[in-house]
């Protein structure tokens, strides 16, 4: 990964982690399409967000040795032995 690469995961992170806490919606007693309160309906969006940011981050920013090692199959890499 790239220092600009892991950069850019950590701030996106820090602001995840400061949007999981909704505390704007707390006391919305809203339904959002008639049945859904709408903090509910809030971390319905987030949780589809967080997981396309997940899967960009393995898309883009996994580091590719870990990936080669792991389909190498060399066990003497690893210093494991079964």
């Amino acid at each position: 990964m790239t220092p600009k690469a892991r950069n850019v995961v950590i701030i996106c992170v820090a602001v995840f982690m400061v949007l999981h806490h909704d505390f704007w919606l707390w006391e919305d007693g809203t339904l959002v399409f008639g049945f859904l309160p709408s903090g509910l309906a809030y971390h319905a969006v987030y949780s589809i967000v967080i997981a396309v940011f997940w899967f960009l981050v393995m898309k883009f920013a996994w580091p590719q040795a870990i990936e080669d090692f792991a389909e190498s199959g060399d066990e003497e890499k690893d210093g494991g032995e079964e």
